[in-house]
């Protein structure tokens, strides 16, 4: 079989490929982080590429989704374009810098008593009178420092070089251990020194907190987007990809590891520390990306019952997964609830108290999966909405993640205005935008209850007037020019189309389902709940206001929101530094009851309704 050489600009990487393989193949394999919100299956038309200067006959699938403009300029779809010959791509270059990452969050404290300790002892001296071994002598020591270290355990690996390390400190030792057993000891006293880090692995975003052990101090943070993208934007389509090919959860999982790895090292920087100080981290994602992080198949979390293959806690020495720490260094992941509700939602609880409370709260984690919670200390109930990637922008023609060039949020006064994030000119709109747009739609009567956009003859409100110029036809109907494409950055018209509001209306009918049906099982009524927690990046960067009034959030809510933050994050931290708060989690994980929506009688009336406005 012939092969080809494939050069991508601006990175200058070169790569050999086989005939017939297309641009997306070479992507993957060549390590460039690349968006392909679809999977790469040609149902989003977002992979846009260029072929620098051949000129390539359009597929069929790229005359759908390229304007004649496009085509001329040599843009292609990466999933769509075989090679044939020797090509040069130009791609467009990802910046984690120009994305709004969230890192914040809601804080509370706990008492420091970390998973990994370190303990700093003189052992006695071995004598002839008392024939006592030296892991004896050290026993002893810690049971002084601490009566539970009375009948601690040893890895093998420690004891063998235990005699010399004791003598050769001049038995002046510090134990680093966890609650069971000795992992390794250190000469001297090294006491001061103990970091750890927490993730919160989401689909889209990765944030890393870096602490200091001792003292529960947050020394930096890291983040990144999550370089799985290039398999796809949302959980199912990197499942799909993981069971189509034969290497995909070895490809996927060694992606994520070297994110995460190199996120140790960028945090390590900010804080002048090194990568032998760190002894622990935790992990906290959702059931599919917890999965994929530990190199075990997602498979049947997609297919009916949708069983994780481990929902207990574990952990496992970071060497065994090439996380470059100290070599005695534990990794601990958090536990899962069910298929679709991961270690993120149990995180997530931990951090808001929500099993503590005696006041009914709601939490929601919009993304391209919904977690939803409910309830108090004395009974928790959670489901997971399919939303689908509409909020990310994957299913929106002109869709985009809250990134540089995204339209983030929009106001219709008597003209319709808008911000873009970076302040320069648009280039898509992001959930959050998207999210304006529609509750504008809704209030101004441009759109009836079932999502149809009207045409001005049949506007009702004297202020949609305002924006009769705005509705064009678009694949022979109505839809909404946001902004003419002589004043975006890629010369493509903004707008949405009637294939947006039904995406956004498939998507808000199943998060809208999911809250009454939660309601209906705690036997409640909204009035009954004290408070909504928005957790997540899309529940932080929206407009709860815009939420209400299309119905993805109950109306007379609207003044219980409150924004958590990546509360996910927080309780990764608090697991970190606490064995009881990592105990607590393994608790929350087994007592919060998970309803299946699509088992339920009344999901369907339920979501048919929720997708009205």
């Amino acid at each position: 079989m012939n092969t080809y050489k494939v050069v991508f600009k601006p990175f200058n990487d070169e790569i050999l490929m086989p005939e017939g393989s297309t641009i997306k193949e070479a992507i993957i394999k060549s390590g460039i982080d690349f968006d392909f919100p679809c999977g790469g299956i040609g149902n989003c038309g977002k992979c846009r590429i260029k072929i620098l200067p051949k000129t390539l006959p359009p597929t069929l699938k790229e005359q759908n989704y390229l304007t004649e403009k496009e085509l001329l300029q040599g843009i292609h779809l990466a999933c769509e374009i075989k090679i044939h010959d020797n090509l040069t791509v130009e791609l467009h270059k990802n910046n984690d810098n120009l994305h709004n990452i969230l890192q914040w969050s809601v804080e509370r404290t706990s008492n420091v008593n970390p998973l990994i300790d370190k303990t700093y002892v003189e052992v006695d001296l071995p004598s002839l009178e008392e024939q006592k071994s030296d892991l004896k002598r050290l026993k002893e020591k810690l049971a002084l420092k601490n009566s539970s270290y009375q009948n601690i355990k040893i890895k093998f690996s420690t004891l063998k070089y235990l005699p010399d390390i004791i003598r050769e400190a001049q038995h002046k030792i510090t134990v680093i251990n966890d609650d069971s057993e000795i992992l390794g000891i250190e000469k001297g006293n090294t006491s001061s020194k103990i970091l750890g880090m927490a993730f919160d692995i989401g689909t889209t975003t990765i944030v890393g907190y870096l602490i200091d052990l001792n003292t529960g101090r947050e020394l930096s943070i890291s983040s990144t987007l999550n370089p799985q993208v290039k398999f796809g934007a949302d959980v199912i389509s990197r499942t799909t990809y993981a069971n189509q090919n034969a290497n995909g959860i070895k490809m996927m999982q060694s992606t994520i590891l070297k994110a995460i790895d190199k996120l140790i090292g960028d945090a390590l920087n900010k804080a002048s520390m090194k990568r032998e100080d760190v002894y622990s981290i935790t992990i906290v994602g959702n059931t599919c990306m917890h999965h994929i992080f530990l190199g075990l198949t997602p498979r049947y979390i997609a297919a009916i019952p949708y069983v994780p293959v481990i929902s207990e806690p574990i952990n496992i020495n970071a060497s065994d997964l090439n996380l470059h720490i100290n070599p005695c260094g534990k990794i601990f992941v958090l536990p899962t609830i069910a298929g679709f509700v991961g270690a993120d939602t149990v995180a997530v609880i931990l951090a808001t108290e929500m099993d503590k409370n005696e006041d009914i709260k709601l939490a929601i984690d919009i993304g391209t999966n919904g977690e939803i919670v409910l309830g108090n200390s004395k009974k928790l109930v959670s489901c997971s909405a399919a939303a689908g990637p509409a909020f990310e922008g994957a299913q929106i023609s002109s869709g985009m993640r809250g990134a540089k060039g995204a339209i983030d949020h929009v106001n219709f006064g008597k003209l319709m205005t808008y911000t873009v994030i970076g302040d320069g000119k648009p280039e898509g709109i992001c959930g959050s935008g998207l999210l304006d747009i529609i509750a504008g739609f809704v209030e101004l009567g441009i759109i009836n209850k079932r999502g149809k956009i009207l045409s001005p003859s049949e506007f009702t409100n004297p202020s949609a007037k305002a924006f009769e110029k705005h509705i064009i036809t678009y694949d022979d109907t109505n839809a909404f020019l946001v902004v003419p494409e002589n004043e975006t950055s890629y010369g493509r018209p903004i707008m949405i189309t009637q294939n947006d509001i039904t995406a956004l209306q498939l998507a808000k009918g199943a998060i809208s389902a999911g809250i009454n049906i939660l309601i209906d099982k705690l036997g409640i009524t909204t009035c009954d709940i004290k408070e909504v927690l928005l957790a997540g990046a899309f529940g932080n960067y929206m407009n709860p206001h815009s939420a209400c009034v299309i119905g993805l959030i109950p109306k007379d809510l609207e003044g219980k929101v409150k924004m958590v933050g990546n509360a996910a994050g927080t309780g990764s931290k608090l697991a970190l530094l606490s064995r009881k708060e990592y105990e607590r989690s393994n608790n929350i994980a087994s007592t919060v009851k998970y309803i299946e929506l699509g088992a339920q009688k009344n999901f369907n009336r339920a979501f048919a309704k929720g997708m009205q406005f």
